[in-house]
This record gives structure tokens, sequence and C-alpha cells, in this order.
């Protein structure tokens, strides 16, 4: 591994900035024009209530993108069912409409109007934190003949107590791959679980919900939604080559896209025609056994046929090769390979963290390109400086260029650079202290935002971290 240094800019004039493609107008679907071709893609910020409302923080976390004026900003992954999910924005049911509306507002109301909202939507399955084992053997353990026969009791309870007693090596010989998994990692719902009937039964429901999840955007106010096809949630399950189901919703890339394309077309049918619909997937699962660029390409292309209005394009992120938690913590997808793979680090190998996923998005846009489709098509991933999304979009490699970590440093960077004042634009380290965050389920920040401003505001405050990035108003004129 190689520890990189964040490269010097060149950055460029007023005038030449008003010339680059970067910044220049962008259709996305069918009467959705952005400004420009800057897009801060969704970042959870663990800001809104355990009952997924709206807050004041949730405010002035979107108020600070959109007064840096991106062409499209994207919400938070937000929830489609009416369920407990702690503090994550939902749309589950209309009484999440007020708050959202409120959100609207203030964006456009930062961005001048020139700012795209879409708001991500998300279906995930249940996940349980990791048990302590006594517990795990005491209470979570389904107790089966093969357990019984590989301890010698047919008592539960004692059965449980001698279970509880073996090294680890007599557990590997008595317990299943699964329960072993349960016990290690936390028990988590997969989509091949066919035995339950609420996993059975996802395809018929999930089209409705994300339905009405998207009509609840539109009524907010919002200009589209992003369909979360990707990393380790539901959606992105389904188009996984570890998708096993039987029932045609599994097995050869056919099947798999299958669900993604009832989705779409169920959501599109729900809104009205000038309401953008887009998705975000993966152009590599980054995991042994799982899809490929090859398998993103075609995907792209089945899925810009269908009329999609984006193609957003991120890698890895899995369960399968996450980290094992500590005892009463949860799984964490972003923390093996596929996980330094969707968010790369400054810590890397030769290749280097800078524009590292490029040519994910390049294949794809190839892909759909030759299909004779115009679909615009995002990258994003270790993208924190303009020559570098400039050359992207003169390659391309994509048609518009997104920045999530380099936009949390410094919200107003896009405007910096249109102003011509790239020197002044707080560049991100790529440390991933937000990452780190955002496992615990903290409230996401920047470590930039607490140097170089004295003048703290303590309700923005959380010990001694900033909630806000620091304020920046631009020169008159």
């Amino acid at each position: 591994m190689v520890k990189w240094e964040v490269p010097a800019e060149d950055w460029p004039t007023r005038e030449e900035a008003a010339r680059a493609r970067w910044f220049s107008p962008v259709r996305i679907g069918k009467s959705c024009v952005a400004a420009t071709r800057t897009w801060v893609p969704a970042m959870v910020p663990w800001r809104a209530t355990d009952d997924g409302f709206v807050t004041h923080d949730v405010l002035d976390w979107y108020a600070r993108f959109a007064a840096g004026r991106p062409g499209v900003l994207v919400v938070e992954a937000t929830g489609i069912r009416d369920i407990p999910s702690g503090p994550l924005l939902r749309v589950g049911a209309d009484r999440f409409i007020p708050g959202l509306r409120d959100l609207v507002r203030v964006v456009r109301e930062q961005s001048g109007g020139e700012t795209r909202l879409l708001l991500q939507i998300i279906d995930f399955l249940s996940i349980r934190r990791r048990p302590d084992p006594a517990r795990f053997f005491r209470d979570f353990l389904r107790i089966t003949d093969a357990h019984r026969a590989a301890v010698g009791a047919d008592d539960e309870a004692a059965v449980r107590a001698r279970l509880a007693t073996l090294d680890d090596a007599a557990l590997e010989r008595v317990l299943t791959a699964r329960e072993l998994d349960d016990l290690r990692m936390g028990a988590r719902e997969r989509i091949t679980d066919m035995e339950r009937p609420h996993i059975r039964e996802l395809p018929r429901v999930l089209p409705e919900l994300f339905a009405a999840a998207a009509v609840r955007a539109h009524a907010a106010g919002f200009d589209g939604v992003e369909l979360h096809f990707a990393h380790a949630y539901t959606m992105a399950s389904f188009l996984s080559a570890l998708n096993t189901r039987d029932d045609g919703y599994g097995g050869p890339r056919e099947q798999r896209v299958r669900l993604p394309l009832e989705v779409f077309a169920r959501v599109r049918a729900a809104v009205p025609e000038g309401f953008v619909v887009g998705c975000r997937y993966l152009g590599d699962e980054v995991i042994a056994g799982g899809n490929r660029v090859d398998d993103a390409a075609w995907f792209g292309v089945e899925l810009a046929r269908a009329g999609m209005d984006f193609l957003s394009l991120s890698k890895g992120g899995k369960f399968e090769d996450a980290k094992q938690p500590k005892v009463g913590h949860a799984a964490y997808p972003y923390t093996g390979e596929s996980g330094h793979e969707c968010m790369p680090t400054v810590r890397s190998d030769q290749r280097g963290p800078f524009g590292r996923n490029l040519g994910l998005a390049r294949a794809v846009r190839a892909a759909v390109r030759a299909a004779g489709l115009e679909t615009p098509v995002v990258a994003a991933g270790g993208i924190t400086s303009f020559r570098l999304a400039e050359a992207a979009l003169a390659a391309g490699d994509c048609d518009i260029v997104a920045a999530a970590r380099q936009s949390l440093a410094d919200p107003d960077w896009f405007w910096k650079v249109r102003l011509g004042m790239g020197a002044e634009v707080r560049r991100c380290k790529l440390t991933n202290y937000c990452e780190a965050l955002d496992q615990q389920h903290k409230k996401v920040t920047c470590q930039l935002w607490d140097h170089g401003d004295p003048d703290h505001d303590p309700t923005r405050m959380e010990g001694k971290r900033r909630l806000v990035a620091p304020a920046w108003k631009p020169p008159a004129g």
C-alpha cells in the first residue's frame, strides 16, 4: 500500500471555467435540465429523527450543499417502508411529505433555484447486531436434530448449554455456515431466504412500495428520484450474480434484472412524464462470485433501454466481505475490500485513489452508446479536482461527474471554481474521517470543518465538532 498525497491543482480562471464541459448544461430525462454537470451523490448524515422525520439539522446539512450550487443534489438514502429504521429519512407514509417539502424549499432558496433535487429511495432487509455468544445459544439459535445429535442430548436447554461450551473448531463442525455467520457477524436477511414468506413476496411488494415513495417525492416538490440499486441493499442483491432465487427473479442476468425493471416501470407509470427517474447501481461488486464490469455494462443497456433517465455508477460496498463487528455492533458493508473500492482512500495501491472508478462508467457508457441510447452516465469515486473531472468528460468516460467527499469537505467548491477562486477550495484528504463516523452512526462531519473559522456557533456544534461546514460568501459582483 502507498500513502498518496492530494495532488496540486491548476485551477481554471473564471473565463476558462465558463467554457468548461463540467459547467455546461445537461438534460436529465424529457424536460429536466441541470445547469451544470456537477453532482453531489447521496450521503447519509444521521440527522433525521428516530422516526425518520426531517429536522433542523437535516435542513442545515442540505442548505450548505445547495449554497455551492451543484447541478444536481441527491438527498440521502430514504426508506420506502413505514417501519422503524433509526435516524434515517423515510418516505413510507404521507406524514413525511411536509418535512420533505421544507427540505425542497430550503434547497431552492439556497441555490437560487439552480440546483435540481433528487430523492434517493431505498429498501433494505433486516440486520441484527453481533450477539454475545452466550445469548446466541440461549435465545437465538433454532435447535435442530443435527444439534441434538452433535452434542448427544435431547433436552433443548441441555443442548443449548453444551453448544455454548464448544470451541471454534467444534462449532465449525456442528453449526451450519449460516448459523456460524449469524453467530460471528449477526443475523442478516438475504433475498435468497425463500423459506420466509416476506422474502419470497418481495417481487410482488417492492414495485408498489417504490412507486408510492416516488409519488410522495413528487408531492414534496422534488425534481425526481434515484432508485437505490447499489451496494448491500435489497435491489442490488437482486442484480447480484450471487442471487440464486428459483422463482424467475434469480440466476441468469435476464432474470436478475427483472425486478429492477419492474420497479422502474411501476415508478415511471406512477409519476408525471417530466419527473426524473434514474438509478444508482454497481459497476463492480468486488466480491467473490459477484458482478463485474461486463455485467454492469449489460445491465446498463437494459436499464437505459427501459427508459431510465440517468445511470449513476458506484462500486462495492457489500456485506459479503465486511469485517467482523464487535459484539453489540452490526456488520458494516464498507469495511472490506469492496468497501475500500467504494470509497478509496489515500492509503491505496499503485493505481491510487483519484478517479479510480472512472473506467467502470466508461465501460457502461460505451455499451449504452453502442446500443444507440443517449442516457446520461454519472461517474464518481475519489474526484477532488476540476482538471480530473474535466478530463473525464472530455475523454467520454461519463456525462456527469459526481463528488461526495470533496463536496462534503467544501460544499462551496463548485461555486468557487466557477468564480475563478479555486485556490480557496478546501481539498478533501480522502482519509475517510467522515466514513468512520457513518460506521458508528454518528452525525457525519468533515475533519477540515473544525479549522480556520474561530467564530463557532454553539448551536451548530456537537462537542468539539462542527455540524455545518464553515460559511463562505462569494465576493460582490
